[in-house]
């Protein structure tokens, strides 16, 4: 029976990689959205990059990945949410602040996401009639940042406040905490002077939250005084890179 079924999967496999498969051709501009409440709306710009038109749908979500738009409730608006288009073309997707059932936090940012869903054609021409082929909606998706009017302190500099402390526990961890108003998204962390970034540790620290890293492969949680060396991603999608040090 695993004979039968190791050469069923590998015929599977052997049939996919011989068909054509359709490629993203909807390029989003920027890795995230960041939208300041006294503006109203914000923009963001789609380009369609491939050889042909595709079907864009665009939503946003609370940060469920499964949502669909028919499933989704925010305080937000998109136009167009769906739309044609056309091969090296751009489009200009709008996002409106509405009136929500509950308002959202006015002493700090809220998070959501942005979905964008490219649809592609279905081949067509006599050369496609008679083959298989491969196809794919691609997703991408994108954090928002609803950041209201008037916070203290400055989104660019929240990631120099983190405090650092090592966590509680059996597995050797560090506990950052958020002491600002923004998120602050780590990309990569290290501990210790001259030390590659450890694996998998990154994150987003939640405003005056906090979040757990797992030191993997450490022998122990790292001690009063350590230096911290981290990445965190900026309003542009930069990587900005910071110093700090356990605290007591």
């Amino acid at each position: 029976m695993n004979t039968l079924t190791r050469a069923l999967g590998a015929a599977i496999v052997a049939v996919c990689l011989s068909m054509p498969v359709a490629h993203a051709g909807i390029v989003v501009g920027g890795t995230r959205v960041v939208f300041p409440a006294q503006q109203g709306e914000v923009t963001v710009r789609l380009s369609n990059e491939g050889e042909q038109p595709a079907l864009v749908e665009a939503w946003i979500d609370t940060g469920n990945q499964d949502s669909t738009p028919d499933t989704v409730s925010t305080p937000f608006l998109i136009t167009p949410p769906l739309f044609r288009m056309e091969p090296h073309r751009d489009q200009s997707l709008r996002i409106l602040a509405t009136q929500g059932a509950q308002p959202l936090p006015a002493d700090r940012e809220s998070v959501f996401w942005l979905n964008v869903l490219e649809i592609p054609p279905k081949p067509a021409g006599p050369q496609k009639a008679d083959r298989n082929y491969l196809q794919f909606a691609i997703r991408s998706r994108l954090k928002l940042f609803y950041r209201p009017a008037d916070l203290p302190g400055d989104a660019l500099k929240a990631p120099d406040r983190l405090v650092f402390k090592a966590a509680a526990g059996h597995e050797p961890a560090l506990e950052v905490h958020n002491p600002t108003p923004y998120y602050v998204t780590i990309s990569s962390l290290s501990v210790g002077v001259d030390t590659k970034p450890a694996a998998d540790v990154n994150g987003m620290v939640a405003p005056f939250g906090d979040l757990r890293l797992l030191l993997k492969g450490a022998a122990r949680s790292p001690g009063v005084g350590t230096p911290v060396a981290f990445v965190t991603i900026n309003d542009f999608g930069a990587a900005d890179s910071h110093k700090g040090a356990v605290a007591p």
